[in-house]
Parts: structure tokens; C-alpha cells; sequence
């Protein structure tokens, strides 16, 4: 039997905040919340129909899950979220500078001259913008 893959974690100094900053960016939904970590869901795995404790573990899909943490952030993350914008021409400069409205900033990372832009959430983790992706219905 393989591993199901069941969450990121995303150590942070308020999960309260971050998540909700998260929750906006994604439109997903808080789906448990305590003093020291919140997890954010799809917003359809909240449905009455298909509550995620309703489902079989196997068919859960993975959760953000914000955990408290006194860790200061030293370097680039070795792991991070790819967002992709929608395909019409355009979309990943409006989705960045929605981003940075909602409080993400530019960061360079080395990155040169690449087709995605490279972001930090209010707390410093790096995510990429990635280029306009092509509908799968073509």
C-alpha cells in the first residue's frame, strides 16, 4: 500500500492570520481551527454531500494546515506552492498584482529571467506565479 499524501504544513508565527491571508488567496475554506493551528480545505470538501470525515481517508485530498511555530525563516524554502492563474492573456499579472494587494510582496530569489514571478505570503514563505496554463478541455 502507497503513503496518502494528507497535508502541507506551513509552520508559521500566527496561524490565525496566515491562514485566513491563505484562505483568500485560494478561496478554500477553514475547516478545524485552534490557538495553535488552523487547516484550510477545498471549498467543496465542506458540502453537507461530501464532508471530508464522510470519505473514505483514502480519498481525502490534501489539506494546508497552518502550525504555530517560534522558528525565525532563514533561507528560501526548499519546498513551496505553484499557483496558476487563469489562461486567458494576462491572468498571471492580474493574479499578481491581486496578490500583492491582498499583502504579498516580490522577492528574488535568483530566479533570472523565468515565465513565472516569485512571491512571499506575509510571513516570508516564497510561492511562484506560475504562466497562463492552457484549458485541459482543448
Amino acid at each position: 500500500m502507497a503513503a496518502h499524501w494528507h497535508s502541507v504544513v506551513v509552520d508559521c508565527f500566527d496561524p490565525q492570520s496566515l491562514s485566513r491571508w491563505w484562505a483568500e488567496v485560494l478561496d478554500w475554506r477553514i475547516a478545524y481551527e485552534s490557538e495553535d493551528e488552523v487547516v484550510l480545505v477545498p471549498p467543496g470538501a465542506l458540502e453537507e454531500s461530501r464532508r471530508m470525515q464522510d470519505l473514505p481517508y483514502a480519498e481525502h485530498g490534501p489539506v494546508l494546515l497552518f502550525g504555530r511555530s517560534s522558528d525565525v525563516k532563514t533561507t528560501k524554502n526548499r519546498l513551496h506552492l505553484d499557483l496558476a492563474p487563469g489562461e486567458a492573456p494576462g491572468s498571471r499579472d492580474a493574479e499578481v498584482e491581486r496578490l500583492i494587494t491582498l499583502g504579498a510582496t516580490a522577492v528574488d530569489i535568483g530566479q533570472k529571467d523565468v515565465p513565472w514571478v516569485v512571491l512571499a505570503d506575509p510571513e516570508g514563505n516564497e510561492f511562484c506565479v506560475l504562466s497562463e496554463r492552457p484549458s485541459a478541455a482543448t
